[in-house]
């Protein structure tokens, strides 16, 4: 098996012998590694500064810096401290220069002519070494990114967990203050109009249906602060409308109480999803409107809303457009929070923001997936 091209190994032939360095080249072909030239010890140097090899292999007599010398300087480079380099050198060279190029760095030494099976073999164990090398390095890496991303993962779950209670805990004080300050407020004028219905129809007859009105009118107050509230805990107007509606219909209030003008286009023939997806686009609808009238400095919003092969959402503003380390950041809750309703659904949010002209985010949640377990 081949290894992948960006880990395939290379060759360095050095040798001042046209001939024989295109006979070695041609001999060295067939093991699968990337062959590189140089005719001198000077532009094998370069060579080396310039990439990494899996072997070099070396002519020692070369004119001006030859084999020794360039495999001394090799060896005091760093990077290149632990290549490989074989000599090649004449049959009639002693002892004495074998010698020598074992303390110049050799790992082997090789007498031309150049048996072809010998060089392949030696050469295709270097190439074999630094394959397993790089695919090592490759996986240790991939690993070390892993453990990475799991440990962000886990301070983005243990922060996002933390915001959620936190968010509960207000929710729960909020509610309990519209329930004591209007509802018990509402409740408590009844009661004194109820008293004074029920006085006016023993004292004062003609002003019963004057008291009755009052009465109508608190209990429709008092109706629609329920309705208000209890759509704060669960969006009612789904299940009443369905998504497509409900969408507009959000749209409406944010324009009503923003003041920001906000344009729905929603697909033909769009069909209502499950309750679940419903739910998970309503909600992160209703997240990026109050992103928008809290951060952007917007005057309009754009919101288009497709079931093609997945349900997909989009938001556009005119604001002053969300920089990269806002969305990215772990303290980055809001977003955080989307991101894991989207990913419960297996899905993807994509967020595009450019200075002073505005913020798009993109919401795609596949049709198929797997139904979560998410609380709403």
């Amino acid at each position: 098996m081949n290894a992948p091209d960006f880990l395939q190994a290379s060759i360095l032939i050095v040798d001042d012998d046209k001939a024989h360095l295109l006979a070695v080249e041609e001999i060295l072909g067939r093991i699968g590694a990337r062959i590189v030239t140089a005719s001198s010890g000077e532009e094998a140097l370069k060579r080396v500064l310039e990439e990494d090899f899996a072997a070099i292999l070396m002519d020692v007599q070369m004119p001006g810096i030859d084999g020794f010398t360039a495999a001394r300087m090799i060896r005091e480079r760093t990077r290149s401290r632990s290549t490989p380099i074989i000599f090649m050198t004449a049959a009639h060279e002693d002892l004495a220069a074998m010698f020598q190029s074992y303390r110049a760095g050799a790992v082997d030494y090789l007498v031309k002519p150049l048996i072809p099976e010998v060089v392949r073999s030696k050469l295709a164990f270097f190439v074999g070494q630094h394959d397993m090398n790089k695919m090592l390095s490759a996986e240790l890496a991939e690993r070390a990114l892993t453990e990475q991303r799991l440990r962000a993962s886990e301070q983005n779950l243990r922060a996002l967990a933390d915001r959620l209670q936190s968010v509960r805990e207000e929710e729960r004080i909020h509610i309990a203050r519209e329930i004591h300050d209007e509802l018990g407020q509402a409740l408590t004028g009844l009661k004194y109009d109820i008293a004074a219905l029920v006085k006016a129809s023993a004292e004062t007859p003609e002003s019963v249906p004057t008291k009755a009105q009052s009465c109508n009118q608190a209990i429709d107050r008092i109706i629609n602060a329920v309705r208000r509230i209890s759509s704060g805990l669960r969006p009612e107007v789904l299940d009443e409308i369905g998504l497509h509606a409900a969408v507009e219909w959000q749209a409406r209030e944010f324009s009503r109480r923003t003041g920001i003008r906000c344009s729905v286009e929603i697909s033909p023939n769009f069909t209502d999803p499950d309750k679940q997806r419903s739910t998970a686009i309503f909600r992160i609808f209703q997240e990026l409107l109050t992103n928008v009238a809290r951060h952007a400095n917007a005057t309009r919003v754009n919101v288009t809303l497709a079931d093609a092969e997945s349900l997909a959402l989009k938001v556009e503003d005119n604001g002053r457009g969300i920089q990269e380390s806002e969305f990215e950041s772990p303290r980055s809750l809001g977003f955080l929070g989307l991101r894991e309703r989207v990913l419960a659904f297996g899905g993807s949010i994509d967020v595009k923001g450019h200075e002073g002209k505005g913020t798009s985010v993109s919401v795609c949640i596949p049709l198929t997936a797997q139904q979560p377990v998410f609380h709403e």
